[in-house]
């Protein structure tokens, strides 16, 4: 299933700009074409919300894509309306505008559902072990120090590269409770080194090899990369988003488990925590 959801999404985004061009290059033969302005707008409204991910370090989306939806819904209803709208044009607005949006929405944004007895909130996180960007092995049971533990797919994935952002603004507040933080990812070591080095604060950007950790904790997503970007250099296995917050003894006190990559915690939670934990 992780392998159809990696085909879908790079595909449809391919096919999406092949519609755009395809309604562009008839409205420019013939503006009186009124049905492709729809298709045009069905197939723009997917494009410019990616854009918009890419471009703005937006960390959650689950109110912009119904809106999306909702465009997509207007589009091909303004196309069946529209006189003379070929069945070209209602393929392309109903297959590729809307039901791909739907896929998106409820199908490829979800996992599916989450649970893990080891990481239940009162548990003592097991111990774990990453490679930092130095190379050297990190041990969590050595720290001794609370941590806010950020699983983040790779730097392919616009939404971890927000929230990651968001935590780097927090950092002093943080730091300042002696907690660690530790953002840990399946990609390749000089990947994660060309993250750290974005960042001022001096939080650990940490791999984890093979995704063996991940594999221990129920966390990881086989197949999760979207298809192609193995040519960038990233693994086709990769994690799913998922915060943990430990106290100095490993006690997890949070985690988010969160069903939708495009829903992630909001920044102030992790203070919050922290301090009804009396950290």
């Amino acid at each position: 299933m992780d392998r159809l959801k990696s085909v879908f999404i790079s595909a449809w985004m391919s096919i999406l700009m092949v519609g755009a061009a395809r309604s562009g290059w008839l409205l420019y033969k013939d503006p009186s074409l009124t049905a492709w302005y729809w298709v045009l707008l069905g197939m723009l409204a997917p494009l410019l919300f990616f854009a918009w991910v890419f471009g703005a370090n937006v960390a959650r989306t689950q109110t912009a894509t119904k809106v999306i939806f909702g465009i997509t819904i207007l589009a091909l209803i303004a196309t069946v309306l529209s006189t003379g709208a070929s069945p070209e044009a209602l393929a392309w607005v109903l297959v590729v505008g809307v039901i791909g949006t739907a896929l998106y929405e409820w199908w490829y944004s979800s996992f599916g559902g989450r649970s893990t007895d080891i990481l239940r909130v009162g548990q003592t996180l097991p111990a774990l072990e990453f490679t930092n960007a130095d190379g050297a092995a990190i041990k969590t049971e050595s720290l001794n120090k609370p941590m806010l533990m950020i699983f983040y797919r790779g730097n392919w994935c616009p939404l971890c590269m927000a929230q990651i952002k968001e935590i780097a603004g927090q950092y002093r507040e943080l730091a300042e409770k002696g907690v660690e933080i530790m953002l840990i990812s399946p990609q390749s070591q000089s990947h994660t080194v060309s993250l750290a080095q974005r960042f001022e604060a001096p939080m650990s950007f940490l791999v984890d090899q093979d995704n063996a950790m991940a594999k221990r904790l129920g966390i990881a997503a086989e197949n999760g990369l979207p298809s192609g970007l193995q040519v960038l250099g990233y693994d086709s296995d990769t994690v799913m988003p998922t915060v943990i917050m430990t106290n100095a003894a490993g006690k997890i006190l949070f985690a988010d488990l969160t069903d939708n990559y495009r829903v992630r915690p909001e920044p102030e939670v992790f203070l919050q925590v922290f301090a009804q934990a009396g950290i």
